[in-house]
């Protein structure tokens, strides 16, 4: 009986407790909104709303008046370096990082911000040293990939390597393709201050960090084609299509000029021919027609891209065809003229000047279609879409490794 009477007393004193508590975390709530300056609401208001340059103002202002609050200071000098004043945001960050009051936490991550800064004005040894100081640590995987990206940008392939392999053991991910596309880019420069075996040395550790890399056997068929030795250099173009055959059409002219120093045009048209029946990429296209055109002369290239036509219509096709066509209506017309300009009978005037309007006619429509094809097959990248007339490796629009499809497309847009 005494425990009940007990439990009923307390009831009232734990309700007249937990309501004094509310009233006091009440209370502190709003003291604590109402330290905070009218600057500082509006600012939100302004990022809400994306108007970042009037959300600067108001954060400035709040920043003068409560020169201690280092959250606000940091989400200024991003907000800086959005608006591309790297200057401001430079600033910013050095006066948090050169805080003697500034928790540790909190210098690494100036220190970090600082480094972007830099990165972003394009003082990259400013940027390599900030980054540089934060090796361990909170912001260490942070700082090492944007220390990638400057070396990337630098061409600091060798510290490009060195900064994946630390990426590579830190998150326990496989940078191997990007590490093999650095070697290749050394042995690219090796080739171009003519020192081959440096050249090999780097594609064979590419081939060792990534089998799956096609740029290195493409580079040591041109190392061995340099040396002379076209037969190795076919070794390697060809033996691609085991990899990927998909890139084939990179090495379409290389073969064609291996098989034409070796006298063997006629391999080289029969492997187009054959690799035309499967890969109707417009490299492939431009290759065994120029080819045919070569060895055969107008009359078979014109037949072989009205085979092609018959295959997949394309306005490339389409153009070649009618650029043979061209070729040879052209040579008939040259040919008719020199036979009337021997035979002086009447006879045989409008037969030439027949054959020569239709010359006429078929070249208007060959340069019509010259005009409008001109621009059209791009290489495009599978991941942003930016779209070039030269193949890449590297994408220059988000600076992606291997993304651009091996193939030219053909697109209106």
């Amino acid at each position: 009986m005494m425990f009940e009477t007990w439990w009923l007393l307390a009831l009232p004193l734990v309700f007249g407790l937990g309501w004094m508590a509310a009233r006091f975390d009440v209370r502190q709530l709003i003291s604590e909104q109402g330290a905070l300056p009218r600057s500082y609401f509006k600012g939100l208001n302004f990022l809400l709303n994306e108007q970042p340059d009037q959300a600067i103002d108001a954060f400035i202002e709040v920043a003068r008046l409560d020169p201690e609050t280092t959250e606000l200071h940091f989400a200024l000098g991003a907000l800086f370096r959005r608006r591309g004043e790297t200057e401001r945001a430079i600033r910013v960050h050095q006066n948090l990082a050169t805080r003697p009051d500034l928790p540790e936490p909190e210098r690494e991550h100036a220190l970090y911000e600082l480094g972007q800064d830099f990165l972003r004005a394009g003082l990259l040894d400013r940027a390599e040293e900030s980054l540089r100081r934060l090796m361990s640590g909170p912001y260490a995987a942070s700082a090492k990939r944007v220390l990638l990206e400057l070396y990337e940008v630098e061409k600091e392939w060798q510290k490009a390597i060195e900064a994946a392999r630390e990426l590579q053991a830190l998150e326990q991910k496989s940078y191997s393709l990007q590490i093999a596309q650095f070697c290749c880019e050394l042995a690219q420069d090796a080739l171009q201050r003519k020192r081959p075996e440096d050249a090999v040395k780097w594609l064979r550790q590419a081939t060792e960090e990534n089998p799956a890399n096609v740029r290195a056997p493409i580079l040591l068929g041109d190392v061995a084609a340099a040396a002379g030795d076209a037969r190795a250099a076919l070794g390697h173009w060809l033996g691609i299509e085991r990899q990927d055959a998909s890139y084939l059409p990179l090495v379409a002219d290389r073969v064609v000029q291996a098989y034409a120093s070796l006298d063997e045009e006629g391999k080289a048209l029969e492997w187009l021919r054959g690799l035309l029946k499967g890969n109707l990429a417009p490299e492939v296209l431009d290759a065994a027609y120029k080819t045919e055109l070569d060895v055969n002369g107008p009359e078979a290239a014109a037949r072989l891209m009205r085979d092609q036509l018959r295959r997949q219509p394309t306005l490339l096709a389409l153009t070649k065809y009618f650029e043979a066509q061209a070729a040879s209506t052209t040579h008939t017309a040259a040919q008719a003229a020199t036979i009337a300009s021997e035979n002086t009978e009447a006879a045989t005037q409008p037969p030439a000047q027949a054959t020569d309007t239709q010359a006429q006619e078929v070249t208007a429509i060959r340069d019509l279609l010259q005009l409008r094809t001109r621009n059209l097959a791009r290489y495009t990248c599978r991941e942003c879409g930016f779209r070039a007339r030269l193949f890449y490796w590297q994408c220059p629009g988000c600076n992606r490794w291997e993304t651009y499809a091996p193939r030219r497309s053909e697109s209106l847009g």
